[in-house]
């Protein structure tokens, strides 16, 4: 059973995963940053500016809504949607950049930098950067480039330069080691915006923490509609930004049981996924100690899904902490499951979601078999698919 113990140790670390596994250079970055948001949670001011901008710009709360016709479908008595699609960029991603850009404003940092996969971390960092009057460098795969056309062209309009990344498999894992090493060389003047709850400490705390107004608006909605709490949470997981951001505020709610769900690619034997959690093994990426997608050899395996945004060998160390203590379950869903569940939403409800957000939609389908009919559930919509109907068109 899992604990209530404080989950984060001084030295970033979730039980045995977090930490920091970065060059010396990082080190002095790092603890300023950690030292400009320990004063930032404290400080009423930086609270007041970044409710404002997440009310009056970013436009929370988002609706928990009760979607009826996908609810009878599957058999289930109420299924709800957390709708983070309906944000400013369209996903939770504005969440995170907003709380991020005030800290670099804070600090002096003239210019931010960020990965992106599916791009819609790219957009909100390039909104942020308009916003406050940032200079902004994205770096993108080519790969991702080719299949998030739409999402390029939004980052250009806002006044970013978007960055190919050619090496590797040219996606959102070398995206991100790219932009690492843009850090290391710009560290004077530049504020690295990760978009997930992953990366060296204090990211993967500091992520969630901003992304947690999803959980705490969740909880207090589903409260005031069903006077009670939920009995299950649904969520994508890649890095993991917007499952962490659902589960947290729940942690202590034995009853509540929390499901996230991976990205099974072409199936979760053949070599070609991205199930860090179900598929991975305890290992170094990116800064962090958490599960990753390795051969043999310890060196980090490609990846394959559908969703741009689930297309990375590694997890959030809180993830991994959670699985170990088993606070959460996980699963997996295939891409042809998660087309189905993209169409499905789409035709039933209306609402047309991102490829990650459809993979915790087919979820449901095999859910429903395993819970009591007059279940609460709870699915963390997180982003809207504009961006993926050339990718899912059928």
């Amino acid at each position: 059973m899992f604990s209530s113990r404080k989950l984060l140790d001084k030295t970033g670390h979730f039980g045995d995963f977090g930490g920091r596994f970065v060059p010396e250079t990082l080190i002095y970055a790092l603890d300023e940053l950690e030292k400009e948001y320990l004063a930032a949670r404290k400080d009423k001011a930086f609270h007041k500016e970044l409710s404002g901008f997440l009310s009056e710009y970013a436009g929370r709360p988002t609706p928990l809504y009760l979607a009826e016709n996908l609810s009878k479908y599957l058999g289930i008595k109420k299924v709800y949607l957390k709708r983070e699609d309906l944000l400013h960029t369209g996903s939770h991603k504005i969440n995170n950049t907003l709380g991020q850009a005030i800290l670099a404003k804070k600090m002096g940092k003239r210019r931010v930098i960020a990965e992106t996969g599916a791009g819609q971390h790219g957009v909100a960092t390039a909104t942020v950067a308009a916003l406050f009057g940032l200079e902004c460098d994205i770096y993108m795969g080519e790969e991702d480039i080719q299949r998030q056309g739409l999402n390029v062209l939004r980052m250009k309009l806002l006044g970013a330069r978007v960055i190919p990344v050619k090496s590797g498999t040219r996606t959102l894992k070398d995206a991100m080691t790219e932009a690492l090493r843009d850090w290391v060389t710009n560290v004077r003047n530049t504020y690295y915006i990760i978009g997930t709850v992953a990366g060296p400490h204090p990211y993967p705390a500091m992520v969630r923490d901003f992304q947690s107004i999803i959980g705490k608006e969740a909880r207090q909605q589903v409260l005031k509609k069903e006077k009670r709490l939920p009995d299950y949470l649904v969520a994508c997981v890649g890095g993991g930004s917007n499952s962490m951001g659902l589960f947290y505020p729940f942690f202590k709610d034995k009853t509540v049981k929390m499901i996230g769900v991976e990205a099974a690619g072409l199936g979760l034997f053949s070599g070609k996924h991205s199930a860090s959690l179900l598929g991975g093994s305890a290992g170094v990426l990116h800064g962090c100690k958490s599960n990753v997608l390795e051969d043999k050899f310890g060196q980090i395996s490609n990846t394959h899904s559908v969703a741009a945004g689930l297309d990375y060998p590694g997890v959030g160390p809180e993830h991994a902490y959670y699985k170990q203590i088993k606070r959460a379950l996980y699963v997996a869903v295939n891409d042809k499951e998660a087309l189905e569940g993209f169409k499905l939403l789409s035709e039933i409800e209306g609402i047309i979601p991102a490829l990650e957000s459809a993979h915790a939609i087919a979820y449901l389908k095999k859910l429903r078999n395993n819970i009591k009919k007059n279940s609460v559930v709870i699915v963390c919509l997180s982003g809207r698919g504009d961006k993926d109907l050339h990718e899912s068109y059928f």
